[in-house]
């Protein structure tokens, strides 16, 4: 049966975030949860189905142009070099070009640009400050390191919610935006029983499709 028109964009961006994950294991299902996540804190913004899937997408494609990083870097199983720092760095603007091309990933591919700035303006590629950042993009940042501490990795387990709530106070009007930290704050329930539960399998929330 062919996919409803509303579906085949959430098919190719699940298709874009599948060859990635075929390259760097476990960024899928960290794509995923960051997806669902990132949500709970935009609709304290916007109950635009269209916008919010703008932010659906944009979380979960954040990562895809590593697409464009050498595997002897992607890959390298010991600390990057500066040199190879810098050409890690590049992947924002690798995925901007990749989603900027599709008119109706305009509002994704901006989240994929800056969701490396940082809101003191230390972060990456434009060192963008405070509301220079887009404000999804500033959600976002929140929703990746909470996914980040709490997540298990090779080298160390995940570590419980509440060390990532106090990274992200302490790092509010530094790496994080206020308001998102508010927000975060105000969600503190959801979000933790959405850690718990490692939502990475998630359906597309049905307000997206409509």
């Amino acid at each position: 049966m062919p996919l409803e028109a509303d579906e085949t964009p959430f098919a190719l961006a699940e298709a874009l975030m599948c060859a990635l994950d075929a390259r760097e294991h476990e960024t899928g299902l960290h794509s995923k949860r960051v997806a669902c996540h990132t949500l709970v804190l935009a609709r304290h913004f916007s109950g635009d189905a269209g916008e919010l899937r703008q932010v659906y997408w944009g979380a979960l494609l954040h990562d895809i142009g590593k697409i464009g990083i050498p595997d002897a870097i992607l890959l390298k199983p010991a600390p990057l070099t500066p040199e190879e720092w810098q050409v890690m760095r590049t992947h924002p603007e690798i995925g901007h070009r990749i989603l900027s091309g599709a008119s109706f990933l305009a509002q994704a591919a901006e989240l994929v640009l800056s969701h490396e700035e940082r809101f003191d303006g230390t972060g990456y590629p434009r060192g963008l400050t405070g509301a220079a950042i887009p404000l999804w993009a500033r959600l976002f940042a929140v929703i990746d390191t909470l996914d980040a501490i709490t997540s298990d990795r090779p080298y160390r387990k995940g570590l419980p919610f509440d060390a990532a709530r106090a990274r992200i106070r302490d790092q509010s009007g530094r790496q994080f935006d206020p308001a998102a930290v508010e927000v975060f704050t105000a969600e503190e329930t959801t979000l933790r029983a959405m850690v718990e539960l490692k939502c990475g399998a998630a359906a597309v929330p049905d307000e997206l499709l409509a």
